[in-house]
């Protein structure tokens, strides 16, 4: 009898438990829609400059309290689409990552809106030992002569600043960190800076020196000459103008003794008789 109510007992414990788990397992269920949503992820590399092809993008679960800014949910508008920068695989797509609609693609979808991209010739040396790449910033270095013809020197001068590399050679990556020499840099420039660069390569040679990517710093300088670098004083631009010839001197004998005589004070005279002689004193 006492063994049947404590097998009757550990049956309705199972039973209860086994109850509770299912009712558990249906209201996770029922919860799991509301704590997930489905968005637009990259399903391979791609970088940027590319056109999206169905392909490359797929919908991925994510969940609803850290979904990223501006995420996408339909990947039947991505189709030709061009990106701005490079993602990888399982990476959310905004519409911030995107050119705007029509873009063709290639290199002009890089360009900021107001800027151009212009292309310099480089070599080892002018290209920071090929550590100008794509997404990076540098200075443009000219080295000219100054002054006029028959007073040259030469000077270095730095002309623009913060320039941003959109190119190097052909190849627009940014994802990848080794050194590459290369014979051309394209930058992103004003058309006014568009203007100053291509007047400073027909003037003189070029360089570019790698700045800090977060550096905003102007580095405002009056050029390097000779003389700054060895410290010696430079001669001067221009000669001294030769002085005047003398012209003809006019005499002035006869205006001395009369300015003299303008310029000595009034004396009072008296004449004075002593007997036989006369006398005149003046005072």
């Amino acid at each position: 009898m006492k063994n049947r109510r404590a097998y009757l007992m550990l049956g309705l414990a199972v039973a209860l438990g086994l109850a509770a788990v299912l009712l558990a397992s249906r209201w996770l269920l029922r919860q799991a829609p509301g704590t997930a949503g489905r968005i637009v992820v990259a399903a391979a590399d791609v970088n940027l400059g590319q056109r999206l092809a169905p392909d490359m993008v797929k919908l991925a679960d994510w969940p609803a309290d850290a979904l990223p800014a501006g995420a996408l949910r339909e990947t039947a508008k991505l189709n030709g689409r061009v990106l701005k920068t490079s993602v990888l695989r399982g990476e959310p797509l905004s519409e911030a990552k995107l050119a705007p609609a029509g873009t063709l693609g290639g290199l002009s979808a890089l360009i900021a809106e107001g800027k151009r991209a212009i292309t310099v010739r480089v070599n080892d040396v002018v290209g920071v030992a090929g550590f100008a790449l794509p997404g990076n910033f540098v200075d443009i270095i000219v080295h000219t002569q100054a002054g006029e013809r028959q007073h040259e020197r030469d000077i270095s001068k730095i002309v623009l600043e913060r320039i941003l590399v959109l190119a190097v050679a052909q190849e627009v990556s940014r994802d990848d960190t080794k050194p590459r020499v290369v014979n051309a840099v394209t930058l992103e420039v004003t058309p006014e800076q568009a203007e100053h660069l291509d007047l400073a390569r027909s003037v003189g040679t070029l360089s570019l020196a790698l700045r800090n990517q977060v550096d905003p710093r102007p580095g405002v300088t009056g050029g390097a000459t000779k003389g700054t670098l060895l410290g010696i004083h430079e001669p001067a631009q221009a000669e001294a103008a030769p002085a005047p010839a003398p012209g003809p001197v006019q005499p002035a004998k006869a205006a001395a003794p009369r300015a003299q005589l303008a310029a000595a004070p009034a004396r009072h005279c008296i004449g004075v008789i002593n007997g036989l002689h006369s006398s005149r004193e003046c005072l």
